[in-house]
């Protein structure tokens, strides 16, 4: 598995003491500045990547133009850094593709713990000898982990939108809680005032372009959670 972390973040004393810890924990570390030295990095190391690391304030640009930028050429994962206590920096986070957030100051252990369960995530492969799910005008190559249309192209996930949506295809028909759909996404519990789980599900909805009031794949049960109602069948060749 590829163990190469490119990170931006525009305080040098941050910088050289994460990449310190990382690569004790034997990852490969690319670090930026400022948008212009990040975006020049993804460019050269961008097939190599196995996680992006964010900082949303920096003196050039923000985090949020550089993860929408990353996302519209990449699926790598990427967490997003925010000093503000605010919970707007972490939904349009979300919206724009991040996997995951956290808030600064944090502990680097935790930011490990984030980064290994995002790639815990990825490794999961088929339960099965099926390879590929298919609903809709849809197909899944679970181990590939790529989305394809009815056209044959490929939709754009995140490793985490990737995941819930085959939880969802693999337990097509159930109603599942909103408490149980954050633990396979996000590896942690939901709580009270968390909205990403719902941020999560909207985008998803986008990618699938199921987005209207009345979704034809994900739908909502009032107080529930949501259920997938697509007819979902398994297939080892594509």
């Amino acid at each position: 598995m590829l163990r190469t972390i490119l990170m931006v973040d525009d305080d040098q004393k941050t910088r050289n003491l994460l990449k310190a810890y990382l690569e004790k924990q034997q990852y490969e570390v690319r670090s930026a500045h400022d948008g212009a030295s990040f975006l020049a990095e993804f460019e050269r190391f961008r097939d190599k990547l196995s996680l992006v690391i964010l900082d949303v304030m920096l003196p050039d640009t923000d985090g949020f133009t550089l993860c929408k930028t990353v996302r519209s050429q990449s699926s790598v994962p990427i967490i997003m850094l925010t000093a503000s206590a605010d919970d707007t920096d972490r939904i349009v986070g979300l919206e724009l593709g991040a996997d995951d957030y956290i808030a600064k100051p944090y502990n680097p252990r935790e930011l490990l713990a984030r980064i290994k369960a995002i790639q815990r995530r990825m490794q999961v492969g088929s339960s099965g000898p099926a390879r590929y799910l298919r609903f809709g005008a849809f197909s899944m190559d679970l181990t590939e982990r790529l989305l394809r249309n009815a056209q044959g192209e490929r939709v754009i996930l995140t490793s985490m939108d990737f995941n819930l949506l085959r939880f969802f295809a693999e337990h097509a028909g159930e109603t599942l809680d909103r408490s149980r759909l954050m633990e396979q996404t996000r590896g942690r519990d939901l709580g009270p005032l968390d909205r990403s789980l719902d941020v999560q599900v909207s985008r998803l909805r986008q990618r699938l372009q199921d987005d209207g009031r009345q979704p034809d794949l994900i739908k909502t049960v009032r107080g529930s959670g949501y259920v997938f109602s697509a007819d979902v069948t398994s297939h080892t060749e594509a």
